[in-house]
């Protein structure tokens, strides 16, 4: 598994998951309760993870759609 997005905006590892999974691209989405150690402050980012084989592909639709987290 590789690590295609990171970010402390849930709304977006949503949206990227979803726009991945209609592509036919599994997604995952690691850190989400998170909150539970943090309180709720949104500060420890949320993850999105594919598999290797879908690494280049994953980054290309969220560059396509404008999803990036910087790297």
């Amino acid at each position: 598994m590789k690590e295609v997005l990171r970010t402390t905006n849930p709304l977006l590892i949503v949206r990227a998951c979803d726009l991945l999974e209609s592509e036919g691209i599994a997604a995952f989405a690691l850190d989400q309760h998170m909150s539970v150690l943090e309180g709720s402050l949104g500060i420890l980012p949320r993850r999105l993870m594919v598999a290797d084989r879908d690494l280049f592909m994953a980054r290309a639709i969220l560059r396509d759609n404008c999803i990036d987290d910087g790297r």
